[in-house]
């Protein structure tokens, strides 16, 4: 089985860059909209909104920029999963502090549950088109060479 070139400009990562910019536009949106509107309610949750947005922003950009982004990729990603998680769990237990759903709350399940889901997606993908060492090992050799 070959592995995948490249980061996300082909296949799999360009859908996946896709998604999590319109769950970015879409987080932000609700967030900023409803402490607009009503933002005395449930600050909590319209925050979060507004957080989760930036971290799919944050990590749209760094998959698609790859190379010394990655880092970045794998941390926003990370953060996420670990947000989703939390903030699912949290939300189901503790209904008074959320009064108004997050993106995250109830695992994304005012998404269709894709909160929940592209952070393993991402994470997958992040895994799967892992620069192999013997490439960075090869590159290291040639440069050595070029001295």
């Amino acid at each position: 089985m070959t592995r995948p070139q490249g980061g996300s400009g082909h296949g799999p990562g360009r859908i996946l860059v896709t998604i999590y910019a319109i769950l970015a536009l879409a987080a932000m949106t609700r967030g900023i909209v409803a402490i607009l509107r009503h933002g005395s309610d449930a600050p909590l949750a319209y925050a979060l909104s507004i957080a989760a947005g930036v971290i799919y922003l944050i990590a749209a950009i760094a998959m698609t920029l790859d190379g010394r982004w990655r880092p970045v990729a794998w941390a926003s990603i990370g953060i996420e999963m670990i947000g989703v998680l939390v903030i699912g769990t949290w939300s189901l237990l503790d209904e008074v502090t959320f009064k108004d759903a997050t993106v995250w709350s109830a695992y994304g399940r005012g998404y269709g549950c894709i909160p929940l889901l592209l952070p393993a997606a991402g994470l997958w993908w992040l895994w799967r088109t892992r620069p192999r060492e013997s490439a960075t090992i090869e590159e290291g050799s040639r440069d050595e060479r070029v001295k």
